[in-house]
């Protein structure tokens, strides 16, 4: 009995980091189709530039978030925590500027790093503490 136990647990944690690996996707890219709608800007025409808006985010999440701790459970399992995303956000975005302008062969925009951090933050602090909550609801109901 254990034993399964033991699976059960490892189970939940591997769908755990799956549902928090997804919706941080899903949020990233709420993000860069609000902010192309918000600029009039969300047709289809405008596809490889949201892609090139929307990768260098991703790839810059991706690579500072572990390193920042966001996807250990003694982290996401503690609301005191929720400042780490905004945090990985504050960074992520201007490197994702800063790779957008290379993909696109632009200059970088300060102010187009500012805002994209901002709202990253906020998505995620509220993506990331969406997800505290259910959590903390099921494993009540466990």
């Amino acid at each position: 009995m254990q034993r399964l136990e033991s699976l059960d647990s490892v189970f939940f944690h591997f769908m755990s980091q799956q549902i928090l690996i997804l919706g941080d996707f899903l949020v990233i890219a709420l993000i860069t189709i609000t902010g192309f709608a918000t600029h009039g800007e969300a047709d289809i025409s405008f596809l490889p530039r949201m892609a090139a808006a929307f990768f260098p985010l991703v790839i810059a999440w991706f690579l500072l978030a572990p390193w920042l701790g966001l996807f250990q459970d003694e982290i996401i399992h503690n609301a005191r925590q929720l400042w780490r995303p905004a945090l990985t956000a504050l960074f992520a975005a201007p490197l994702a500027a800063v790779l957008r302008g290379l993909i696109l062969n632009a200059p970088i925009i300060p102010i187009f790093a500012v805002v994209l951090a901002s709202i990253a933050a906020l998505g995620m602090i509220i993506w990331r503490g969406l997800y505290f909550l259910l959590k903390l609801k099921v494993s009540k109901g466990r």
